[in-house]
Formats: structure tokens, C-alpha cells, sequence
């Protein structure tokens, strides 16, 4: 494949809601352009981006997949996004390497949560953008109830570009720039058609919100719409680049990727108006600044993605941020300090990948194998600017994983590890005090696919569980305890007699103190004494580990024949039981602040749920996010565990919040006497 210069190199990232379509639109533009030889479905398992098993099962994208389409000489490299919530890193890393977006919207469902927030993630990301509205086949789509939606939602910079009516003959388009109409086939072609009275009507009800748009551009074009004189074409178009390069146009179109047409419009404006990557000159690096983008200089690279395949090896996906990346070429990994040689490029579409010498700046391709290198890294043959990262939402779905086989358990670290180098929104550990192995993701979805791709990939059968809530205890009251060990029935005996004063602690652990005097127990056993309590603390009356207690050993006796170190160890753990007897040990949970971010309106419905959840509400501020209120509160870890799904259902998720543990509280006593039932029926089990 020849190389194709900068200039003549589009990236775009699909965005949407799950469902929406964007697969699809993958494929139409694949299809139109002689990319594929068939319009695969996504139903049926066959399409060029959603090759993976766990896809095709599930009918819709897990992962992001490049869909490269060459339009007119231009490259348009898709990039194709799932839509799902738990998957949102997907269309994060795209958009870092994309210089434009397209959102797709459902022409029947019209604007849903994933539109909102594949805008929020394109204006977050600083990219152009523009409108599809998908679907346009369906007999309940409605454009002008579609339109209303993204132009309330939106801003009054969505701008109509080609208005669809359905007539007793097909489907008509209306090209608002040239004022023209086009019958569309069922194979996607145009055909020109006189504008009707009928269709002039409609182009006319449209054609305020173009004028609109449009005048925001320039003051030439602001004066002529307010004189109400005619816009040209050449105008109009201009206009419209213009203001897609400065975001503040925001082109809609309408059509059907299963049908196809639409689709070639769409491609035009994507060559003709979307910016190539140099149109901005400069980069973001990883302390903020900004770096000239050099098409003849250095070359130099940015991996936005990684893909563990266990027969390729670690796949990097890649963007050339500067110079032409030639193969062979030995570049410094500017995170592990490690150089790399680029032995094999490749361009992927779907599944297919193809070798290539060389790649422009501005493009985007995959190198296979490198050891050293993992998502977010740059690659330069000099300098040592780092470019920025993306920034990956924190993941709060966490679940104890638990291998079915000894089989398993001997495969499911390294298997994880991979898992977690491909996915940074997947985090890996172990818990130091439930010693269970944890895995957190964004959802229950999330987590359910990377159940399946353990199987699928590695052969490792896992189940997920409710993780254990590492508890602990501490006493309440301070009390005064004998304890004796004495075994002496001939022979070499046992002997250890102390007197502890237990209390609650200052610190954490075991204060030990010794107040004995006269010698009643001589120094060199008072280490057993400790030694016996720490390990008696492991456990305290419902098998959690006991915290903040102090003991202060101050009296006892010893036989000097019988008395040894095991002894008063014994004598310690005998004490430490009786303790728990008498100075009423309370249970202690995790707690910690929890900020809740939800629209204005869902702010009463979290409160009453955080009620439930025995939260305590520490204030409200106004988000970030216009029309958004932040709740502070406190929280125990045990009632959060399954909020992921609960606030996603609870704000059909445009919610989000971050809880992070920072103290103990006690458990109130009734919860605290169902955990202490639960511990000893496991006991007598």
C-alpha cells in the first residue's frame, strides 16, 4: 500500500449510544468504498469491526476497532467505539488519537444518556464533531423531533445539513448548502430531483437553524442573514469548514448505514471539512505544554492502545504525532527509558492486518510484540517530551474472583496481568486482610466480559463473588484479667501466670506496656506475653481482627523449673479470650467519603437512597458540568458495594461518583449481631 501524505489523512472517531448504529456506519462506509465486498450486520456476527467472540455472542462492541476507508484519495481512518457505559475507556483512547468525532443518534430514540456523554467526551477531548442521525428507515423516525432534541440539549450551533423525507416513492434528501433534492435508492445512490413545493417547504422550516449556525462563523455572513440576501454555495461551505475547525458549528446529517444512504454525504464533509492532524499545529504534552507538530521531522509515536492476544503477543495500536515512522526504526520509549525497534508496522481493519514500510505523519497503525511498551507510552527517536495521556475514569465494581480448578489458580496472575495491561480500567489485587483476590471494573458487564475472555483467551474458568468487608474490632471497656496456664503432672510441667489491664488503644495495633515489679515474671518471658497477644489479635469475637488495644502487663508469677516462653504465650491467649468476654468488643467497618455527581433534578433521589445506605450527607456544590450538583457524603464500604449499578439505574447513567476509605466506624448493633451469627455458624460448619 502506498503512502499516503498528512495532508490527505482524516481521523474519526464513532461515537453513541449502544445500539445507535456506529458499527454499522463502519461497515456502509467500508462497503461504498470498496473496502469490503459485503454489508455485514453486527446481528448476524459478520462484520468487519466486531470480530471478537465475546461480540459476535453478544451482538454489539466490547472494544474499539479500526475501520480505515479511503474516500476521493483521502484516508478516513474510523475508529469504531462501543457505546456501553462500562466500556467508556474505548472511546476515551480513540478520541485522544482522533482529531474529529462522529456522535450517532437513533432517528426513532432519539438523544439518550450515551449521546450526552459521547458530546461531553468529544468537547472534553477538544475535537470537531458532527451529527448522524441514524436509522432513518425505521417507520417511527422522526428528524425534526431528533433535531429539536440535539438542538435543546446542544446549543444552537447544531446545524442541519441534509433534512430526509420520507415520500410514497422512497426516500428524499434536501441538501440545505446547495438547496437541492436527491432521491436515494435502496442501494444509496443519488438521483436529482426538482424541489416541489412540498420539499421546498421543508428545506424552508429548516433553513433559519442553517442561517443561524452558519452566521457564527463571520461577520459577512451574520450581516447577510440579518439582511436576509443570499448565502452561496461557496459561502455556505466555507462556513461550514470553518466553523466545524473552530467547534463552533456542529453539522447534523441523517440516514441509514443499513441502507446506506446518507453515507456518501457524510464521507464528502469528513474530506472536505473535517481538519487533518497538522491543521492544529501543536500537541499536548504530558505537563500541559505544547509541542509544534513536525510532518518532516523526528518521527515519534503515541500508543492509545494495547490488545493482549495470546497468539500475536501484545499488540500496541499506535498515532504518528511527528515525522514519518519508517519500519526498522529504533525509537526511545520514553516512560520504561528502553529502546524499541519498529521491525513490522502494520494498518489493521477489523482483524486484517497489512505491512506497511511506512506511515505519515497524522496515521495510525499497530506494531506487534513490543516488551516494554504499554498504553500511554511515547516512542521517539529523540527528545524527551512525553505527550499527554488519557484520563481514565477510576473503577468502582469490585468482586472477589475465585478460580474453579487448582488448574486455574495456577494461570489466572499472569492471565489477569495481561488482561489489566490491555484494559487500565481494570484493577487487580489482593486484599492483605480478606486475602481474597480482587478484580475491579467499571461494571457488572465489564466484569462479566472479562470473566469470558479469560475462557476464551487463556483457558482460565473464574467465578465472580460479593468480596469480603475486611472488619475489624476493638474493646470498649477497660478490664483487669488473671490468666493462668499451669500443667504439672510430673516431670518437666508448664507454668505461666499473668495479670493483664487491657483498654482501648491510641494506636492502631497493640500498645504493650510492662509495669511489673519485684520480678514476679521475669523480663525475658515478656516478649512471649506479646508475642501471644499479637497472634490472639488475628481474631477477636467474629473473626476479625482486633485493633486499638492496649495491655499493660503488671503482675503475675512464674515456676523456675516449669515456667517457659511457651508458657506465658499460652497464658496471654488465654487472657485475650477472657478480655473478649468482659470488655464488650464492638465491630468496626471501613468508611469513607463518597462525592456523587447527578444532574440537579436526581439530587433528592440519591439523598433518600443514601438514607438507606447509611450514609450521612456532609453538603452539596454546583458541578463542573452546567445543570449537575455534587453530594458529599460519608459512607461504609459494605452498603457501596453494588452503587456502580445502583446510581447508573438511579440516573440512567449520567451519574458518577469516587468513594475512597479513609477511617473506622462502628457497626451499628444490630447489623454487628447478624455478622457475629454469620462467623459462628461458619465456625460449627
Amino acid at each position: 500500500m502506498a503512502k499516503i501524505e498528512t495532508a490527505k489523512i482524516r481521523n474519526v472517531a464513532l461515537l453513541g449510544h449502544g445500539g445507535c448504529g456506529k458499527t454499522s456506519f463502519a461497515e456502509a462506509a467500508l462497503y461504498i468504498s470498496g473496502g469490503t465486498d459485503r454489508l455485514g450486520k453486527p446481528s448476524d456476527g459478520n462484520t468487519v469491526c466486531d470480530y471478537d467472540p465475546e461480540e459476535i455472542k453478544r451482538g454489539f462492541s466490547i472494544s474499539s476497532s479500526m475501520a480505515p476507508v479511503m474516500w476521493k484519495g483521502t484516508k478516513i481512518n474510523f475508529i469504531d467505539t462501543p457505546g456501553y457505559l462500562d466500556f467508556v475507556a474505548e472511546a476515551k483512547q480513540a478520541l485522544r488519537v482522533c482529531g474529529n468525532a462522529i456522535i450517532l443518534v437513533d432517528a426513532k430514540a432519539g438523544v439518550e444518556v450515551g449521546t450526552e456523554l459521547a458530546w461531553d467526551n468529544a468537547v472534553e477531548a477538544g475535537v470537531p464533531r458532527m451529527f448522524f442521525i441514524n436509522k432513518f428507515d425505521d417507520n417511527e423516525a422522526d428528524f425534526d423531533k431528533v433535531f429539536k432534541q440535539l438542538k435543546d440539549q446542544f446549543g444552537s450551533a447544531v446545524c442541519p445539513i441534509n433534512i430526509p423525507v420520507k415520500t410514497s416513492s422512497g426516500v428524499v434528501m434536501i441538501d440545505l448548502i446547495e438547496t437541492k433534492a436527491r432521491k436515494i435508492d435502496n442501494k444509496g445512490n443519488a438521483t436529482e430531483i426538482p424541489m416541489t413545493p412540498e420539499l421546498a417547504a421543508v428545506a424552508a422550516s429548516h433553513k433559519d437553524d442553517f442561517n443561524d449556525a452558519i452566521a457564527m462563523v463571520s461577520e459577512d455572513i451574520m450581516e447577510k442573514v440579518l439582511m436576509e440576501e443570499e448565502i452561496t454555495r461557496e459561502e455556505a461551505a466555507a462556513a461550514i469548514h470553518e466553523g466545524i475547525i473552530q467547534g463552533i458549528i456542529v453539522p447534523v446529517f441523517a440516514g441509514s448505514s443499513t441502507n446506506i444512504y446518507g453515507i456518501p454525504g457524510i464521507l464528502n464533509t469528513i474530506t472536505e471539512a473535517f481538519p487533518s492532524f497538522t491543521a492544529k499545529k501543536n500537541e499536548t504534552l504530558k505537563d500541559g505544554s505544547k509541542v509544534a507538530i513536525e510532518e518532516n521531522g523526528a518521527p515519534a509515536i503515541f500508543v492509545f492502545k494495547t490488545v493482549a492476544d495470546p497468539f500475536v503477543g501484545k499488540m500496541s495500536f499506535f498515532k504518528v504525532m511527528n515525522g514519518t515512522l519508517k519500519r526498522d526504526a529504533v525509537l526511545n520509549n520514553l516512560t520504561s527509558g528502553t529502546t524499541e525497534k519498529m521491525a513490522h508496522i502494520y494498518t489493521v481493519k477489523g482483524k486484517t492486518q497489512t505491512e506497511v514500510d511506512e506511515l505519515s505523519c497524522g496515521d495510525i497503525g499497530m506494531i506487534a510484540k513490543l516488551s516494554a511498551t504499554n498504553t500511554g507510552d511515547t516512542l521517539s527517536e529523540s527528545g524527551s517530551a512525553a505527550y499527554s495521556t488519557v484520563n481514565y475514569p477510576e473503577p468502582y465494581m469490585t468482586m472477589c474472583i475465585v478460580p474453579e480448578t487448582a488448574k486455574d489458580e495456577g494461570k489466572i496472575s499472569q492471565s489477569l496481568a495481561r488482561m489489566v495491561e490491555e484494559d487500565l480500567t481494570l484493577k487487580y489485587e489482593t486484599d492483605p486482610e480478606t486475602k481474597q483476590m480482587l478484580i475491579s471494573g467499571l461494571g457488572d458487564m465489564h466484569l462479566a466480559v472479562l470473566s469470558a475472555k479469560l475462557k476464551s483467551r487463556y483457558g482460565v474458568s473464574v467465578k465472580l463473588e460479593t468480596p469480603k468487608i475486611p472488619y475489624h474490632e476493638k474493646i470498649t471497656k477497660s478490664v483487669d484479667i488473671h490468666a493462668r496456664h499451669k500443667k504439672q503432672n510430673g516431670g518437666s510441667g508448664q507454668f505461666g501466670d499473668v495479670w493483664i489491664r487491657f483498654a482501648p488503644g491510641d494506636e492502631e495495633g497493640l500498645t504493650f506496656t510492662v509495669s511489673v515489679v519485684g520480678g514476679v515474671v521475669p523480663k525475658n518471658f515478656n516478649p512471649a506475653v506479646e508475642k501471644g497477644l499479637l497472634e490472639a489479635m488475628e481474631k477477636g469475637v467474629a473473626g476479625f481482627p482486633m485493633t486499638h488495644l492496649a495491655a499493660d502487663l503488671h503482675d503475675g508469677s512464674y515456676h523456675p523449673v516449669d515456667s517457659d516462653e511457651m508458657s506465658f504465650k499460652t497464658a496471654a491467649r488465654m487472657a485475650y479470650k477472657m478480655c473478649l468476654e468482659q470488655a464488650a468488643p464492638v465491630l468496626l467497618e471501613p468508611v469513607g467519603d463518597l462525592d456523587i455527581t447527578v444532574p440537579e433534578d436526581l439530587v433528592g433521589d440519591v439523598m433518600g437512597d443514601l438514607n438507606k445506605r447509611r450514609g450521612s450527607i456532609m453538603g452539596m456544590d454546583p458541578a463542573a458540568k452546567k445543570g449537575y450538583t455534587v453530594v458529599h457524603a460519608t459512607a461504609p464500604k459494605s452498603e457501596l458495594q453494588d452503587y456502580p449499578i445502583a446510581l447508573r439505574a438511579m440516573s440512567q447513567g449520567r451519574g458518577s461518583f469516587s468513594f475512597k476509605v479513609n477511617d473506622y466506624a462502628t457497626v451499628p448493633g444490630n447489623i454487628a449481631a447478624k455478622i457475629v451469627e454469620e462467623y459462628k455458624k461458619s465456625q460449627e460448619a
